[in-house]
């Protein structure tokens, strides 16, 4: 039996050197004068899986919203999605919390569905808490019931331009790597990961490529003995007008964060804060990450094991208090770290801190963010006097221009979400979820018009686009 294993250990030895050999490689896998630090990967012909119209890449907010309203405009549509699950932040991240919601079209659809699952608690009109898992299975059927053709577990790893139109990406899953070809894609990644990979130009903080950048946040969920007895530290709770409570909100973080302190410890953001999603579950917002690359794996990976030792320290530190906290115990933490700032993808217009002060308007308006600027200490001991900044201006209601979700640099690409083209502070207000809905249905009809009339993105006039939405009920008349 040794004799019989040896021989085909030194069988396929030989086997391998050959193969290495018909690459021009030695047996060590470095070719000559190869630098030792890389390693020379062959190049293979890749199955194509799929050809279509319109390719989203990335299933959160700003992604199921392009895929829904592409494919209603009769666009062969298809939806990458790195997690298990559809939905991005509001469900792998665990979000849980909905800001500037109140707009036409999927919005409205959303919060309508939400409500006769009775997944939707603090009903004010542009925010609401929401259940995560109840989201996860919406979404499936909504992309389903459009005809949405979706992927999930799978990566966005590269991109390829014919000339300067990008016309094929290349995907990493269990099924291995495949290519797939579209008429049009979007980036919906939220880090500007499929438009870095096709070469647009793009920054990320304060400008260039580098932080300072707003902090990560590790949401998380966990289950109490009584909620009704943490009511005091519990935010936004609603009046009898239907409005969220901001008084309530800062007396809550306050009262919230003593608790934290009277357990020995002083948590990396500076408003700790509790949101009820329904019975005795509720999401716990403690942590900063500060400084983190959002497309750094090696960064991501150690902000994320940091920030969740940190949410069980506290946890366990409140349960310890006992009283009204007795009991409280973590029950999930998120498939992904909440990123507030990645790459910003350049366009062919730039949202600036100027149009949010002035309450800019624009004939290709694609949405118009009444979220005020929201921009989180980017260094703890910033966060020990200012936790949260307005950018030195007062926000006006603004419009985001459809150029801003067309790319600059490559042609047959768009964005969508917070990857858009926008600067540091006007990307701290237009960054929240609603408007990333917004935007997704913008980009989707647009891609869906240039694909179905061999245009690019850039031809389509929003006018055009606007009337779909209105014929497909998500715009008004």
């Amino acid at each position: 039996m040794f004799n019989l294993n040896r021989r085909k250990f030194l069988r396929s030895t030989v086997v391998g050197a050959t193969a290495l050999s018909g690459l021009g490689l030695p047996e060590n896998g470095l070719a000559q004068n190869q630098n030792p630090a890389t390693f020379p990967e062959p190049a293979r012909n890749l199955p194509i899986k799929g050809e279509v119209d319109v390719l989203v890449c990335g299933g959160g907010p700003a992604g199921i919203a392009a895929a829904i309203s592409a494919a209603r405009a009769g666009a062969r549509t298809q939806l990458l999605e790195i997690h298990g699950c559809l939905g991005g932040v509001w469900t792998a991240g665990l979000l849980t919390y909905i800001f500037d919601f109140n707009k036409p079209g999927l919005t409205k659809e959303i919060i309508k569905k939400l409500d006769e699952r009775d997944a939707r608690r603090n009903k004010v009109p542009d925010q609401f808490v929401y259940a995560p898992d109840e989201m996860k299975v919406l979404l499936e059927e909504m992309c389903t019931e459009a005809g949405v053709k979706f992927l999930l577990h799978t990566r966005v790893a590269a991109a390829y331009k014919d000339k300067n139109q990008v016309t094929t990406v290349i995907t990493e899953s269990k099924s291995g790597r495949q290519a797939w070809k579209a008429k049009v894609f979007i980036d919906t990644t939220g880090d500007g990961d499929l438009g870095a990979q096709a070469g647009n130009s793009w920054e990320i903080g304060r400008g260039g490529d580098t932080c300072p950048c707003q902090p990560l946040t590790l949401n998380t969920l966990a289950v109490v003995k009584d909620a009704a007895a943490l009511k005091p530290y519990i935010s936004f709770y609603q009046d009898d007008n239907g409005k969220a409570n901001m008084d309530w909100h800062v007396k809550a973080t306050k009262a919230f964060m003593s608790e934290i302190n009277r357990a020995g410890i002083t948590p990396s953001y500076g408003m700790p804060t509790l949101f009820l999603i329904r019975d005795n579950l509720v999401m716990v917002m403690v942590n900063h990450e500060y400084n983190i690359k959002a497309f750094d794996a090696d960064e991501i990976t150690e902000a994320t094991v940091r920030a969740r030792a940190e949410v069980y320290n506290i946890v366990r530190g409140l349960n310890k208090l006992g009283g009204p906290w007795e009991g409280i115990q973590i029950v999930a933490t998120p498939e992904q770290i909440g990123i507030r700032d990645g790459r910003r993808i350049h366009g062919r217009y730039t949202v600036t801190k100027d149009d949010l002060a002035m309450g800019a308007r624009h004939e290709d308006a694609v949405v118009r963010p009444t979220f005020g600027v929201d921009i989180h200490a980017s260094d703890r001991k910033t966060n020990e006097t200012e936790t949260i900044s307005r950018g030195g201006i007062k926000m006006k209601p603004y419009d985001i221009p459809l150029r801003a979700l067309i790319a600059k640099d490559v042609d047959g690409l768009m964005m969508a979400g917070r990857c858009i083209s926008g600067d540091f502070t006007a990307h701290a207000s237009y960054r929240v979820t609603g408007n990333a809905v917004a935007m997704g249905e913008a980009a989707g009809v647009v891609a869906a018009l240039a694909a179905k009339s061999k245009r690019l993105p850039h031809e389509v006039e929003w006018s055009e686009a606007l009337a779909v939405l209105t014929k497909l009920g998500m715009r008004g008349s």
